[in-house]
């Protein structure tokens, strides 16, 4: 049966606390797929995932949770996680798309100085809830988490060519029982509408 879109959107949760069983590909596949699905400014092809399972994921972690911090985190599920996603954007190749002749009226194509919002960043929140919607709809855990102040050391650590940026990091898996004790931030419940969405102006 195939989930209805509004019970998938109401049952997504961020997921901490992973088992280490590994994702069949015909399950990760699709999962990693949706990314593509979502919108982006021109259609660009600036969006790049590189995917971490088994053994790979430990070089993430080395990188962004060495010890003595590793034995202390709050999280230790998520540790278990089998696969890790670094959701990657090229800045460069937005502006070479709008400097093309259906898109250079916009001059967008000067320079990545000339947007006022880098959309290959929004793009990117777009292709993470793709891949959390899709997860959910699959069974799977998910979380989406930045790397702060490790984004240069991952991407070396995973050989990404230069000028590329990493928006986040996806973490998928099957959820343990249980799913592990909520965030902090997740006490304080999803927005309400009613007080958020403004018709006709403010």
């Amino acid at each position: 049966m195939t989930a209805r879109l509004e019970d998938v959107l109401a049952s997504r949760r961020m997921c901490r606390d992973f088992t280490a069983d590994p994702v069949p590909a015909g399950v990760l596949d699709p999962v990693l797929a949706a990314a593509f699905a979502g919108p982006r400014a021109g259609n660009t092809h600036g969006l790049h995932l590189v995917v971490l399972e088994g053994r790979e994921v430990q070089r993430y972690w080395d990188v962004t949770l060495p010890e003595p911090r590793r034995s202390s985190f709050r999280w230790p599920g998520l540790l278990r996680a089998p696969v890790l996603t670094v959701v990657l954007v090229d800045p460069s190749a937005y502006v070479e798309r709008y400097a093309e002749a259906d898109k250079a009226a916009s001059g967008l194509g000067e320079s990545e100085a000339a947007w006022s919002v880098p959309y290959w960043f929004v793009d990117a929140g777009s292709a993470a809830m793709g891949v959390l919607l899709a997860a959910e709809a699959a069974g799977l855990g998910a979380l989406w988490f930045g790397l702060f102040g490790h984004e240069t050391a991952v991407l070396a650590a995973l050989g990404v060519p230069e000028g590329l940026r990493a928006a986040g990091t996806l973490a998928l898996g099957h959820p343990a029982a249980g799913a592990g004790e909520p965030s902090r931030s997740a006490r304080r419940g999803r927005p309400d509408p009613a007080v958020h969405v403004h018709r006709g102006g403010w």
